[in-house]
């Protein structure tokens, strides 16, 4: 159990299977090409993020003859909706940084 949720830990806190996340949250479905480039990672690895997200039920893959669509489950627009807020908030921090490090070199030069 400890392995598993260190396991989904480290997917989440790596910036693939993140951006994969955040894409598709932004759509109803996508191929799995257009997340490879969207993210850009290879489509080999876009499969392998993928099936480890499926597995833990965050996505599902929609197959309609050779077409292989991907979307996001209901616990997978859930964990989503938190990723994107934790992004916006480390965002939020690393404004407050920059502005914070600009006013030091300000008050440097003077």
């Amino acid at each position: 159990m400890e392995t598993d949720n260190a396991n989904m830990m480290g997917l989440f806190l790596h910036e693939k299977p993140a951006g994969i996340i955040l894409s598709l949250k932004d759509s109803k479905s996508k191929y799995a090409s257009i997340l490879s480039k969207e993210v850009d990672c290879t489509y080999t690895h876009t499969l392998k993020i993928l099936t480890q997200l499926r597995d833990y039920n965050l996505v599902a893959f929609e197959k309609n003859g050779r077409i292989k669509k991907i979307c996001l489950t209901s616990e997978g627009e859930d964990v989503a909706h938190e990723l994107g807020g934790l992004v916006r908030k480390l965002e939020k921090i690393a404004k407050k940084e920059k502005a914070l490090v600009g006013a030091e070199v300000g008050e440097l030069i003077q």
